[in-house]
């Protein structure tokens, strides 16, 4: 009787080995297959999903992922054509616009310097403010395109953001005044020196104090602190909260700034981040506040 009950113990003894061994590949399966599907979604590869394991029902797993991960690739592929070929039409369409444009405004100042009616010169003006507007925003789309399509690397140097946020003020000034805006402005006297490209940085700081011109009520505070962040404020009663959250999307544009693309803030979100920045914004109390940051 006795040898019967060790000799289940021994058997159970064994079966639990077996399961504890089991248990442990299986998570050990598991585990390699979620550092692959990690790995496969952060690169554009065509590796698939391979695991140590010969356990059916683990491998079938890893199969069913690396056909949702083919189709996936297929899908990104399609997109990333897609938006290239999106990106040249409006590169190409804008551009097309460009010299008739140009032509008309050019045949509406002939226009304006004959002799007419003072109805037909009231319409003239009319249509030359309309064409005006056109030709701006399809100058601002073109930049846009340009910018996006654009692959290659910013060029870094070791920049003063003093420096830059004085020069691009002073750019500024003339819109700023034209909006009856007299900034006021704090810049830390501590230099604050960063790697990043001149020519990105200053379409940045250039595109969020055109922003500024368009939505402030008259006032605008400008501040340079020495951990590399330049905060924009200013008060815009024509603005909401659900409005400031849009500010960065593309095309996206309020009744306060119709003549507007939608364009300005979201080329610097695209150009900041290139450079390893951060911008973002908030409204709160009236106020509107763009936060640009390169830590």
């Amino acid at each position: 009787m006795e040898i019967w009950v060790w000799a289940v113990f021994g058997a159970m003894a064994i079966l639990i080995a077996v399961l504890i061994v089991k248990i442990h590949l299986l998570r050990k399966s598991a585990a390699e297959i979620s550092r692959a599907f990690e790995d496969r979604l952060s690169q554009d590869t065509n590796t698939l999903i391979d695991i140590s394991s010969r356990d059916r029902c683990m491998r079938s797993l890893a199969d069913d992922i690396n056909r949702q991960l083919r189709l996936l690739r297929q899908e990104r592929q399609r997109c990333q054509q897609g938006d290239a070929e999106l990106k040249a039409a409006v590169t190409n369409i804008s551009h097309d616009l460009r010299t008739p444009l140009t032509a008309i405004c050019g045949y509406l100042e002939l226009l304006q310097r004959e002799d007419c009616s003072d109805e037909a010169r009231r319409y003239l003006d009319i249509i030359r403010g309309r064409a005006d507007s056109m030709r701006e925003l399809t100058e601002e789309l073109f930049r846009y395109s340009v910018i996006v399509s654009e692959e290659k690397e910013p060029v870094l140097e070791a920049l003063s953001l003093n420096a830059a946020l004085e020069e691009s003020i002073a750019s500024a000034y003339t819109s700023l005044s034209a909006a009856g805006i007299c900034p006021c402005i704090h810049i830390c006297e501590e230099k604050v020196i960063r790697q990043l490209d001149k020519g990105l940085l200053s379409r940045i700081l250039g595109n969020i104090l055109s922003n500024a011109a368009k939505y402030s009520d008259g006032d605008l505070d400008i501040s340079l602190e020495n951990n590399g962040e330049i905060r924009f404020r200013n008060s815009a009663s024509r603005l909401d909260k659900l409005q400031t959250e849009k500010l960065f999307d593309r095309f996206y544009t309020v009744e306060a700034a119709r003549r507007s693309t939608g364009l300005g803030l979201s080329i610097a979100r695209d150009l900041t981040e290139r450079m390893g920045g951060k911008i973002s914004a908030g409204y709160e109390n009236g106020s509107l506040t763009v936060i640009l940051s390169f830590p």
